[in-house]
């Protein structure tokens, strides 16, 4: 027992501590165009780490119920920790229903796989990460490669592939057949307003929109990776809608993880510190690969990162 609590409790000092000793400073490119939709311009801020050779590439998608929000909603921690990040604009539902958002993601992913050279990211291995409804948008285009309802036709690189290689997903909407029966009376009064925006109508009028909008299905044994993060008491989003993906994925054989996070609602900064961050990144390092210091740079942290994880995982089982 004494074991136990000495492991634990370092864990949880571990955990407290910043899971990095240097981070890179990030330059932003901002205002990048990738496409247009008849009249409206469609532009992406690209965080490069600084002395980070070739860094691998995460395109964040914000979130903000489908309706609101924009790309200045970008998570740090990515490219402070080596990745460099996308974030990326889109039609809101306000100016056009679903599935216009997917096109303008995938339009963006094809872009930027085709710019890699011109501003010094990896193409090959992209990751699509996001939060709320952006999280639900990112699963969705991880899982929909070659689906052509939702590729689109927008930008100049339709030759491109927007395949992502992992996913990243915070509290997502995953099943929006089923996302309505399982939320609280406060879930409801934010998801019926937005979910007419996005489809045109509720999904039990609109199924097979619906269907067509829901990561669940389209889930094959050809897609990648997944991480998902939601916490046990979001009064907003329904865990049971990451539980449902996370089950998919099971069912065909692939690698999808839910991660947790105990004491959390809809978002804070619990998802993208500690022991959850440092998930994360390791994730990242594993699927899409690990961010190269120029010679001379100072380390980007990747092994203790790793290590905190190790240490998390090694908690679990001792209790």
């Amino acid at each position: 027992m004494r074991h136990l609590m000495l492991v634990t409790g370092f864990v949880a000092m571990v955990a407290s501590l910043p899971v990095v000793a240097v981070q890179p400073a990030v330059r932003v490119v901002r205002d990048i165009p990738y496409a247009s939709a008849g009249d409206r311009a469609l532009a992406l801020d690209l965080h490069m780490p600084e002395g980070v050779s070739n860094p691998p590439l995460v395109v964040w998608i914000h979130g903000g119920a489908w309706r609101q929000g924009s790309r200045a909603s970008v998570r740090p921690e990515f490219a402070q920790h080596g990745f460099a990040t996308a974030s990326v604009d889109y039609r809101l539902s306000t100016e056009a229903r679903f599935p216009a958002m997917v096109h303008d993601i995938k339009a963006a992913i094809r872009f930027l796989r085709a710019r890699a050279g011109d501003y010094g990211y990896r193409a090959d291995r992209i990751a699509i990460a996001g939060d709320s409804a952006g999280a639900h948008l990112a699963a969705l285009v991880g899982v929909t490669n070659g689906v052509a309802d939702l590729e689109g036709a927008l930008g100049d690189h339709r030759d491109r592939s927007s395949a992502v290689q992992a996913i990243v997903a915070y509290y997502p909407a995953t099943n929006l057949a089923t996302i309505l029966d399982q939320s609280t009376p406060f879930g409801l009064g934010v998801r019926v307003p937005a979910l007419q925006l996005l489809l045109g109508d509720l999904p039990g009028r609109a199924p097979d929109l619906a269907r067509l909008a829901s990561p669940v299905s389209h889930v094959d044994a050809g897609d990648p990776p997944l991480l998902i993060f939601h916490g046990d008491r979001d009064p907003q989003m329904p865990i049971a809608q990451s539980h449902e993906l996370e089950d998919r994925y099971e069912a065909v054989g692939l690698e999808g993880t839910l991660v947790v996070v105990h004491d959390a609602v809809h978002g804070g900064e619990a998802f993208y510190s500690g022991a959850h961050l440092a998930r994360a990144i390791a994730f990242l390092q594993r699927t899409i690969g690990d961010p190269s210091p120029q010679p001379g740079a100072p380390s980007v942290g990747a092994r203790d990162e790793a290590g905190a994880a190790r240490l998390e995982r090694r908690a679990a089982l001792l209790q």
